[in-house]
């Protein structure tokens, strides 16, 4: 159950393929999911935006039914930011709005950094920049955010640890970050996580998002220390999370916007699952 009642579709953009769902009418509207998650994070939220804008909901490389590939470097957020820059103009959008959770935030962010002439508008949820958390990292955060370095970890052994008991890992990502349990998420949208990261591939391609970081994010994001994002941006964030337990989390993100606005929605880091209406109202009260 991707989206219910877009239409699921996939295209061949940026040498891979990129899985996606579309719906509704008007202005294009881009939204990306993030870690452990698929486009299924939109279930709730993407058909009552479609009443105002096309929405289009792609899974990420390494993740739902998008391609996995092998290499690490096919993993930055800036081959990701590329692929979805490549859908959007396959679906004849030039330009268009971004919606990033998660790592699909931070896709977003380098979408805007290199595509600024593409990004109409952007919101980032639950999110510090990459840069902040890898280069003044502090013991608090090292311990919430340990799955950083514990899924970075080169070699098949983490992915092997995994494998043995995934749905057990993940359920601990899922209700490790504050203010969420099980019970919180959809039965449906449930279920298309589980589907998506009981594949081997799928773990692997996770693994290798988070090596990538470490390999090349974080070094692409010092050389553009100074870029700002262009547009309009929305940093959204849950009022329990990890992020905003450590951090004051628009002040991370002040110098790197020229048009900023913060908001906070009930919860924690997963707040478009177990708080949808107040996400939704948020988006809308945004881009209209």
């Amino acid at each position: 159950m991707p989206i219910p009642g877009f239409r699921h579709a996939t295209a061949q953009v940026n040498g891979t393929e990129i899985a996606y769902s579309i719906g509704g009418s008007g202005p294009p509207l881009l939204l990306l999911h993030g870690f452990p998650q698929t486009r299924a994070l939109w279930a709730r939220v993407a058909p009552a935006l479609a009443d105002t804008h096309t929405v289009v909901c792609p899974d990420l490389r390494g993740y739902g039914d998008s391609a996995k590939p092998q290499d690490i470097a096919a993993y930055s957020f800036r081959e990701m930011a590329r692929d979805q820059t490549a859908l959007m103009s396959v679906l004849g959008h030039a330009q268009f709005a971004v919606v990033g959770h998660d790592r699909g935030g931070r896709v977003a962010h380098r979408l805007a950094l290199d595509a600024p002439q593409a990004v109409t508008a952007a919101c980032l949820m639950d999110i510090v920049p990459t840069h902040t958390i890898l280069t003044e990292l502090r013991m608090d955060v090292a311990q919430a955010y340990y799955h950083w370095f514990f899924l970075a970890q080169p070699g098949a052994l983490i992915e092997d640890m995994i494998a043995a008991d995934p749905d057990a890992y993940f359920h601990s990502c899922l209700t490790g970050w504050g203010a969420a349990d099980l019970s919180d998420f959809d039965p449906d949208q449930l279920t298309a996580y589980r589907d998506s990261w009981r594949q081997r591939d799928t773990i692997r391609g996770m693994c290798n998002d988070y090596r990538a970081v470490i390999a090349h994010d974080v070094h692409d994001d010092a050389d553009d220390l100074g870029g700002r994002i262009a547009c309009p941006t929305l940093i959204l964030y849950g009022a329990s999370g990890a992020m905003a337990r450590a951090y004051d989390v628009p002040a991370t993100w002040a110098s790197k916007c020229t048009d900023m606005r913060a908001d906070t929605i009930p919860g924690g880091h997963f707040f478009i699952d177990t708080a949808p209406d107040a996400t939704i109202a948020a988006l809308r009260s945004f881009f209209l």
